[in-house]
């Protein structure tokens, strides 16, 4: 299994008033991870869209190991677990700058065709891309 590697600046505006980001920004963060990854795979978010499939998210399970502040840069890790039917799971690390790790998740997106809203089978190309990240027997199309 491959993993893809990206940075962020927790911005002012991320934070709660105790300094903390907000729980709710780390998903926002672990969104552009995902995009990157897809990027990084010569899969443009816009590429999929034009092609008539959306990917919303239908599964999260997030844990908040240690809270991470304004103006740190953050390091987070995604990587492929499984493509399988119309779902694809990643799982990601996040790591502060002292690389201690401060949040984990999986979250589990679907591929939905963008006419009728019903889940679809992924693109073939999304898949070619994106398999030889997976784990060898773990559901790959």
């Amino acid at each position: 299994m491959q993993t893809f590697t990206c940075k962020t600046r927790v911005d002012y505006s991320d934070t709660d008033q105790m300094g903390f980001v907000h729980h709710s920004n780390y998903l926002k963060y672990y969104e552009a991870a995902r995009w990157n990854l897809f990027r990084q795979r010569g899969i443009p978010y816009k590429e999929i869209e034009d092609g008539g499939v959306l990917l919303p998210v239908v599964g999260v399970r997030m844990q908040y190991l240690k809270p991470a502040f304004y103006d740190e840069e953050l390091t987070i890790e995604t990587t492929v677990v499984s493509i399988k039917g119309a779902k694809l799971m990643l799982s990601y690390k996040m790591f502060n700058e002292s690389t201690e790790l401060i949040n984990t998740a999986t979250i589990t997106v679907a591929f939905v065709n963008s006419q009728t809203r019903k889940p679809c089978k992924p693109p073939r190309y999304v898949v070619e891309r994106l398999e030889q990240n997976v784990k060898k027997g773990e559901g790959v199309i």
